[in-house]
């Protein structure tokens, strides 16, 4: 069965930079368009970076040109490169298929951006 394992969230300062990591496990990662969502406090739970199969992505315009993402297939991982951090960036990150497998959600990552 899929398992999503995210990681590399922590403590940043606001204009900072942070990476975080996704492992997925299962065979069929190549198949699918995959998505990092976000989850502020008191908010719900938004896809900020997609990638699809072929390697086409699309942001959310909170995002747009301080965010990438990007896929290993052959490491069945997808990354989130964030640059020039804002505290409204700060949140649990997760990241899932487009759609989410809903009851497949992973422990997430926990990113603080501090002013």
């Amino acid at each position: 069965q899929v398992q999503f394992v995210e990681s590399g969230g922590g403590l940043v300062q606001s204009g900072g930079s942070r990476r975080l990591s996704c492992a997925v496990s299962g065979s069929a990662f190549s198949s699918y368009a995959i998505a990092w969502y976000r989850q502020a406090p008191g908010k719900q739970r938004e896809s900020v970076a997609v990638i699809d199969t072929d390697g086409f992505t699309t942001y959310g315009d909170s995002v747009k040109g301080r965010f990438t993402i990007s896929r290993d297939n052959s490491k069945n991982t997808v990354t989130l490169q964030m640059n020039s951090l804002k505290t409204d960036d700060a949140g649990a990150y997760y990241c899932n298929y487009i759609p989410p497998i809903s009851d497949r959600w992973g422990p997430g990552t926990q990113v603080t951006v501090s002013s």
